[in-house]
Protein backbone atom coordinates (compact mmCIF):
# COMPACT_ATOMS: atom_id res chain seq x y z
CA UNK A 1 0.00 0.00 0.00
CA UNK A 2 2.84 2.39 0.55
CA UNK A 3 4.24 1.93 -3.18
CA UNK A 4 0.90 2.47 -4.82
CA UNK A 5 -0.25 5.83 -5.89
CA UNK A 6 -3.04 7.29 -4.24
CA UNK A 7 -6.72 6.75 -5.26
CA UNK A 8 -7.94 9.42 -7.52
CA UNK A 9 -4.68 10.26 -9.59
CA UNK A 10 -4.82 11.12 -13.24
CA UNK A 11 -2.77 9.33 -15.46
CA UNK A 12 0.56 11.34 -16.92
CA UNK A 13 1.16 10.59 -20.77
CA UNK A 14 -1.29 7.69 -20.83
CA UNK A 15 0.07 5.33 -17.49
CA UNK A 16 0.15 5.97 -14.36
CA UNK A 17 2.58 8.53 -12.74
CA UNK A 18 5.34 6.28 -11.31
CA UNK A 19 6.06 4.26 -14.39
CA UNK A 20 7.53 6.94 -15.45
CA UNK A 21 10.24 5.57 -13.86
CA UNK A 22 12.12 2.53 -14.93
CA UNK A 23 10.73 -0.10 -12.95
CA UNK A 24 14.20 -1.19 -12.33
CA UNK A 25 14.79 2.20 -10.49
CA UNK A 26 11.60 2.29 -9.00
CA UNK A 27 12.45 -1.30 -7.04
CA UNK A 28 16.01 0.57 -6.16
CA UNK A 29 13.69 3.13 -4.62
CA UNK A 30 11.46 1.20 -2.89
CA UNK A 31 13.87 -1.08 -1.29
CA UNK A 32 15.89 1.83 0.03
CA UNK A 33 16.44 3.11 3.69
CA UNK A 34 15.73 6.57 2.87
CA UNK A 35 12.57 5.21 1.11
CA UNK A 36 11.34 3.35 4.71
CA UNK A 37 12.72 5.44 6.98
CA UNK A 38 11.71 8.93 5.63
CA UNK A 39 9.78 9.10 3.11
CA UNK A 40 6.93 6.67 4.40
CA UNK A 41 3.48 8.47 5.40
CA UNK A 42 4.78 11.73 3.64
CA UNK A 43 2.13 14.24 2.46
CA UNK A 44 2.03 17.10 -0.04
CA UNK A 45 3.05 19.59 2.91
CA UNK A 46 5.62 17.55 4.65
CA UNK A 47 7.30 16.35 1.30
CA UNK A 48 8.38 19.83 1.11
CA UNK A 49 10.02 19.95 4.31
CA UNK A 50 12.21 16.63 3.38
CA UNK A 51 12.48 18.59 0.04
CA UNK A 52 14.40 21.69 1.44
CA UNK A 53 16.79 19.58 3.44
CA UNK A 54 18.38 18.03 0.47
CA UNK A 55 21.99 18.95 -0.12
CA UNK A 56 22.47 17.59 -3.35
CA UNK A 57 20.74 16.06 -6.81
CA UNK A 58 21.31 12.91 -8.89
CA UNK A 59 20.00 9.49 -9.66
CA UNK A 60 22.12 6.67 -8.10
CA UNK A 61 25.18 6.76 -6.76
CA UNK A 62 27.71 4.06 -5.40
CA UNK A 63 26.57 1.00 -5.15
CA UNK A 64 23.57 1.70 -7.29
CA UNK A 65 21.73 3.64 -4.50
CA UNK A 66 19.11 6.23 -5.64
CA UNK A 67 19.74 9.33 -3.93
CA UNK A 68 17.33 11.17 -1.62
CA UNK A 69 16.53 13.44 -4.86
CA UNK A 70 15.26 10.65 -7.14
CA UNK A 71 13.43 9.42 -3.73
CA UNK A 72 11.31 12.29 -3.55
CA UNK A 73 11.06 12.91 -7.44
CA UNK A 74 9.12 8.90 -6.88
CA UNK A 75 6.97 10.43 -3.85
CA UNK A 76 5.91 13.63 -5.99
CA UNK A 77 4.90 10.96 -8.99
CA UNK A 78 3.05 8.71 -5.65
CA UNK A 79 1.38 11.99 -4.35
CA UNK A 80 0.83 14.22 -7.26
CA UNK A 81 0.67 17.79 -6.05
CA UNK A 82 -1.17 20.99 -7.36
CA UNK A 83 0.00 22.49 -10.73
CA UNK A 84 -0.42 25.99 -8.15
CA UNK A 85 1.77 24.28 -5.90
CA UNK A 86 4.40 23.14 -8.56
CA UNK A 87 4.84 26.09 -10.38
CA UNK A 88 5.33 28.17 -6.88
CA UNK A 89 8.41 26.12 -5.80
CA UNK A 90 9.86 26.74 -9.24
CA UNK A 91 9.18 30.14 -8.69
CA UNK A 92 10.57 30.83 -5.15
CA UNK A 93 14.40 31.26 -4.83
CA UNK A 94 15.21 30.63 -1.16
CA UNK A 95 15.77 26.77 -1.49
CA UNK A 96 17.95 26.09 -4.47
CA UNK A 97 17.52 22.16 -4.59
CA UNK A 98 13.48 22.39 -3.96
CA UNK A 99 13.60 24.97 -6.78
CA UNK A 100 15.76 21.95 -8.85
CA UNK A 101 13.52 19.17 -7.85
CA UNK A 102 10.45 20.86 -9.06
CA UNK A 103 12.11 21.55 -12.30
CA UNK A 104 12.93 17.66 -12.74
CA UNK A 105 9.33 16.54 -11.68
CA UNK A 106 7.70 19.30 -14.38
CA UNK A 107 9.68 18.25 -17.22
CA UNK A 108 8.81 14.19 -16.27
CA UNK A 109 5.02 15.27 -15.96
CA UNK A 110 4.28 18.56 -17.86
CA UNK A 111 3.58 19.31 -21.47
CA UNK A 112 6.13 21.12 -23.70
CA UNK A 113 4.14 24.36 -23.80
CA UNK A 114 4.34 24.59 -20.17
CA UNK A 115 8.00 23.23 -19.28
CA UNK A 116 9.40 26.07 -21.92
CA UNK A 117 7.32 28.37 -20.32
CA UNK A 118 8.77 27.79 -16.20
CA UNK A 119 12.22 26.08 -16.92
CA UNK A 120 13.22 28.85 -18.99
CA UNK A 121 13.81 31.64 -16.78
CA UNK A 122 15.51 29.39 -14.70
CA UNK A 123 18.50 29.58 -17.31
CA UNK A 124 19.31 32.79 -15.70
CA UNK A 125 20.02 31.28 -12.24
CA UNK A 126 23.63 30.44 -12.28
CA UNK A 127 23.95 29.10 -8.74
CA UNK A 128 25.83 25.96 -7.89
CA UNK A 129 24.51 22.33 -7.10
CA UNK A 130 26.04 19.80 -5.77
CA UNK A 131 25.51 16.18 -7.86
CA UNK A 132 26.03 13.19 -6.30
CA UNK A 133 27.48 10.82 -8.76
CA UNK A 134 29.95 7.58 -8.10
CA UNK A 135 31.41 7.67 -4.48
CA UNK A 136 31.46 11.42 -4.95
CA UNK A 137 30.30 14.68 -5.53
CA UNK A 138 30.76 16.83 -8.50
CA UNK A 139 29.80 21.34 -9.04
CA UNK A 140 26.86 21.59 -11.16
CA UNK A 141 24.94 24.80 -11.71
CA UNK A 142 21.39 25.30 -11.87
CA UNK A 143 21.14 26.92 -14.98
CA UNK A 144 23.36 24.02 -16.62
CA UNK A 145 20.93 21.69 -14.78
CA UNK A 146 18.13 22.83 -16.79
CA UNK A 147 19.40 23.18 -19.94
CA UNK A 148 20.09 19.29 -19.62
CA UNK A 149 16.03 19.29 -18.47
CA UNK A 150 15.36 21.10 -22.19
CA UNK A 151 17.95 19.05 -24.53
CA UNK A 152 18.72 15.61 -22.63
CA UNK A 153 16.87 12.83 -22.99
CA UNK A 154 18.41 10.86 -19.95
CA UNK A 155 19.03 13.03 -16.36
CA UNK A 156 19.56 11.92 -13.25
CA UNK A 157 19.10 8.28 -14.54
CA UNK A 158 15.87 8.65 -15.79
CA UNK A 159 14.76 8.61 -19.40
CA UNK A 160 12.28 12.13 -19.86
CA UNK A 161 9.22 11.98 -21.85
CA UNK A 162 9.75 13.19 -25.25
CA UNK A 163 9.85 17.26 -25.79
CA UNK A 164 8.34 18.90 -28.66
CA UNK A 165 11.56 21.33 -29.96
CA UNK A 166 10.48 24.73 -29.21
CA UNK A 167 10.83 26.07 -32.98
CA UNK A 168 7.31 23.51 -34.00
CA UNK A 169 5.34 25.41 -30.87
CA UNK A 170 6.89 28.96 -32.61
CA UNK A 171 5.54 27.94 -35.66
CA UNK A 172 2.20 26.52 -34.58
CA UNK A 173 1.67 30.08 -32.21
CA UNK A 174 1.80 28.87 -29.04
CA UNK A 175 5.17 30.29 -27.78
CA UNK A 176 6.55 33.98 -28.69
CA UNK A 177 10.40 33.75 -29.50
CA UNK A 178 12.55 33.50 -26.91
CA UNK A 179 14.23 36.41 -25.82
CA UNK A 180 17.49 35.71 -24.12
CA UNK A 181 18.49 37.52 -20.35
CA UNK A 182 22.18 38.21 -21.98
CA UNK A 183 20.99 39.62 -25.16
CA UNK A 184 20.01 42.87 -23.35
CA UNK A 185 23.52 43.02 -21.52
CA UNK A 186 25.32 42.40 -25.03
CA UNK A 187 23.27 45.48 -26.61
CA UNK A 188 24.14 47.60 -23.71
CA UNK A 189 27.82 46.74 -24.15
CA UNK A 190 28.20 47.53 -27.66
CA UNK A 191 26.19 51.09 -26.95
CA UNK A 192 28.79 51.95 -23.97
CA UNK A 193 31.68 50.69 -26.11
CA UNK A 194 30.84 52.85 -29.88
CA UNK A 195 31.16 55.99 -28.30
CA UNK A 196 34.97 54.80 -27.18
CA UNK A 197 35.47 53.73 -30.94
CA UNK A 198 34.75 56.72 -32.03
CA UNK A 199 36.88 58.54 -30.09
CA UNK A 200 39.64 56.62 -30.63
CA UNK A 201 39.06 56.86 -34.34
CA UNK A 202 39.13 60.89 -33.50
CA UNK A 203 42.08 60.99 -31.29
CA UNK A 204 44.26 58.06 -33.26
CA UNK A 205 47.27 59.83 -34.74
CA UNK A 206 47.03 57.06 -37.25
CA UNK A 207 44.18 59.12 -38.97
CA UNK A 208 45.57 62.68 -38.73
CA UNK A 209 46.79 64.59 -42.12
CA UNK A 210 49.96 65.18 -41.07
CA UNK A 211 50.51 61.28 -40.21
CA UNK A 212 49.26 60.45 -44.12
CA UNK A 213 51.29 62.72 -45.35
CA UNK A 214 54.55 61.26 -43.64
CA UNK A 215 53.41 57.86 -44.84
CA UNK A 216 53.15 58.59 -48.57
CA UNK A 217 56.35 61.51 -48.69
CA UNK A 218 59.02 58.99 -48.54
CA UNK A 219 57.98 56.69 -50.87
CA UNK A 220 57.69 60.08 -53.36
CA UNK A 221 60.94 62.00 -52.35
CA UNK A 222 63.78 62.49 -54.66
CA UNK A 223 66.31 60.83 -52.59
CA UNK A 224 64.67 57.66 -52.00
CA UNK A 225 64.00 57.32 -55.78
CA UNK A 226 67.66 58.23 -56.57
CA UNK A 227 68.57 55.46 -53.76
CA UNK A 228 66.34 53.25 -55.76
CA UNK A 229 67.84 54.40 -58.99
CA UNK A 230 71.64 53.69 -57.58
CA UNK A 231 73.92 51.77 -59.63
CA UNK A 232 75.33 50.19 -56.17
CA UNK A 233 71.98 48.56 -55.76
CA UNK A 234 71.49 47.04 -59.15
CA UNK A 235 73.71 44.01 -60.09
CA UNK A 236 76.99 44.57 -62.22
CA UNK A 237 76.88 43.59 -65.70
CA UNK A 238 78.87 40.56 -66.72
CA UNK A 239 82.09 41.02 -68.59
CA UNK A 240 81.76 39.14 -72.59
CA UNK A 241 84.89 37.05 -72.65
CA UNK A 242 85.15 37.53 -76.39
CA UNK A 243 83.07 40.04 -78.46
CA UNK A 244 82.65 37.36 -81.37
CA UNK A 245 83.60 34.58 -82.41
CA UNK A 246 87.11 35.42 -83.84
CA UNK A 247 87.94 36.74 -80.90
CA UNK A 248 87.20 33.19 -79.44
CA UNK A 249 88.83 31.27 -81.67
CA UNK A 250 92.43 33.21 -81.17
CA UNK A 251 91.84 33.09 -77.50
CA UNK A 252 92.19 29.24 -77.87
CA UNK A 253 94.86 29.16 -80.30
CA UNK A 254 96.73 31.01 -77.36
CA UNK A 255 96.62 28.91 -74.67
CA UNK A 256 96.94 26.14 -77.32
CA UNK A 257 100.14 27.39 -78.13
CA UNK A 258 101.17 28.44 -74.78
CA UNK A 259 100.51 24.71 -73.05
CA UNK A 260 102.87 23.57 -76.10
CA UNK A 261 105.66 25.59 -75.53
CA UNK A 262 105.26 24.54 -71.67
CA UNK A 263 105.67 20.91 -72.77
CA UNK A 264 108.67 21.44 -74.31
CA UNK A 265 110.41 23.49 -72.39
CA UNK A 266 110.74 26.58 -74.51
CA UNK A 267 111.19 29.87 -71.73
CA UNK A 268 108.21 32.04 -72.04
CA UNK A 269 108.47 35.85 -73.14
CA UNK A 270 108.07 38.29 -70.19
CA UNK A 271 105.16 39.41 -71.58
CA UNK A 272 102.93 36.42 -71.79
CA UNK A 273 99.80 38.49 -72.40
CA UNK A 274 101.01 39.05 -76.28
CA UNK A 275 99.65 37.06 -78.83
CA UNK A 276 102.49 37.70 -80.92
CA UNK A 277 105.29 36.79 -78.72
CA UNK A 278 103.37 33.59 -77.76
CA UNK A 279 102.89 32.69 -81.34
CA UNK A 280 106.82 33.19 -81.50
CA UNK A 281 107.72 31.05 -78.90
CA UNK A 282 105.31 28.21 -80.07
CA UNK A 283 107.62 28.21 -83.40
CA UNK A 284 110.80 28.43 -81.50
CA UNK A 285 109.91 25.20 -79.75
CA UNK A 286 108.29 23.72 -82.32
CA UNK A 287 112.52 24.27 -84.37
CA UNK A 288 114.34 22.73 -81.45
CA UNK A 289 111.86 20.36 -81.84
CA UNK A 290 112.94 19.19 -85.17
CA UNK A 291 116.79 19.79 -84.33
CA UNK A 292 116.86 17.24 -81.55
Amino acid sequence: MANRTISGANWIHGRDPQHLIEKIIRERVYDSMYWKEECFGLTAVTLMDKAVELNAIGGEYGNQVPTHFLCLTLKMLQLQPEREILTDLIKQEDFKYLRALAAFYLRIVGQSKEIYQYLEPLLNDYRKLRFRVGSGYTLSYMDEFIDQLLHQERVCDVILPRLVQRHVLEDNDELEPRVSALEDDLESEEEKEQPKKDDDRQRSPSSSPERQERRRSPSSSPERQQRRRSPSSSPEPLVPIADDAAALNDAIGIIAVTMTAIMNGAPLHEDTTDPPALLHQGTMARHHQGTD
